[in-house]
């Protein structure tokens, strides 16, 4: 496919490019109440109930995560404590890349500006973006456009900030329902799946699918 009309890449950034251990803290607050061979089916509905609480209108995401807890705590009958969420938030801005990323992110530096779009607060991206070890143009969050992803709001925000429409970017995220099914809705050009096991892929959802970002390259034609 052509890439004479794609202006910029975007990223999804937490758990695509930066190695997102919101489980392992979990594990670890946890463990005291939750029984190891129970807290896979508890993260499971961690994660759900983060999603859920995304889709309204926005809110800080510390608030994101507290209330995210609270709610799986309440379904599994269990006590959570506000430091438990806290402890999430504050380990967030220290967690570095997959192994893979920084080498592909500065050879896709080379072909088109890189821009990350995140369900982030603007306190603590620019920590995890400075260790992605390659440089972006822009560095655009949830807190910026007052909405996450998958809500469209986000997406538009983004091109209106960078004065490009939808079919000047190439889209790529390790999440179908955070990111490629919003983009695919709103005719993204180029939408690109890394495969890191975060969710069942889709190929109705038109996109190209790379194990790692270490295969971005090579659909850059690198």
């Amino acid at each position: 496919m052509s890439l004479a009309d794609i202006r910029y890449i975007s990223f999804d950034c937490y758990g695509t490019l930066t190695n997102f251990r919101v489980g392992d803290v979990t594990r670890d607050r946890l463990s005291d109440r939750v029984e190891a061979a129970a807290m896979p089916k508890f993260l499971e509905d961690f994660s759900a109930l983060r999603f859920d609480e995304v889709l309204g209108a926005w809110k800080p995401y510390p608030d994101v995560l507290h209330r995210a807890l609270e709610r799986t705590g309440k379904l599994w009958g269990i006590p959570v404590k506000p430091e438990d969420a806290q402890a999430i938030v504050d380990a967030i801005p220290g967690w570095g890349p997959h192994d893979d990323v920084p080498a592909g992110l500065i050879r896709a530096a080379t072909v088109l500006p890189l821009v990350v779009l995140s369900n982030a607060a603007d306190s603590q991206i620019q920590a995890n973006v400075d260790r992605l070890g390659a440089p972006f143009h822009a560095v655009l969050t949830a807190e910026q456009a007052r909405a996450y992803k998958p809500r469209l709001q986000a997406f538009e925000y983004m091109f209106d900030t960078l004065g490009c429409g939808p079919e000047h970017v190439m889209h790529v995220s390790s999440s179908l329902r955070y990111d490629l099914m919003s983009a695919h809705d709103l005719r993204i050009a180029r939408r690109v799946f890394v495969e890191r096991g975060h969710g069942p892929g889709n190929p109705a959802y038109g996109y190209q699918a790379i194990p790692d970002i270490g295969g971005l390259p090579g659909l850059l034609g690198l």
